[in-house]
């Protein structure tokens, strides 16, 4: 019995970032992400994945969002939109992580506020 090895026309998803499996931002799903330039067309040098990127990001995204609306894992979605803000095309929205006591209080707001709705 011999196994034969089918090509794929599917391009593995590390060819998208070089091989680099972590971003230079310390990006959460929960990231938001949008084009600095709202308006403006991308750059031509950009490769598709980025240029997607960059047009889906006209309207405010969660990573989370942008990865699933493209189909590129997350962790390729990170290294990409990383990319992106090195080149000033992107901005990566300060995310509440709840580390610092007036996020805490926000979140903890919040929290009491969900809370009456479902009460």
């Amino acid at each position: 019995m011999s196994f034969r090895r089918r090509r794929s026309n599917r391009v593995r998803p590390f060819t998208f970032t070089g091989g680099r499996t972590r971003s230079r931002h310390p990006l959460m799903v929960q990231t938001l992400v949008s084009t600095s330039e709202p308006g403006q067309e991308p750059p031509g040098t950009l490769m598709p994945e980025s240029i997607s990127i960059y047009k889906l990001c006209r309207e405010t995204r969660s990573l989370a969002e942008v990865s699933a609306e493209l189909n590129i894992p997350l962790g390729v979605t990170q290294v990409l939109v990383s990319d992106l803000a090195e080149q000033d095309l992107v901005y990566i929205h300060p995310t509440i992580t709840g580390s610092s006591p007036s996020e805490n209080q926000v979140l903890e707001r919040a929290l009491r506020g969900l809370e009456r709705l479902f009460q």
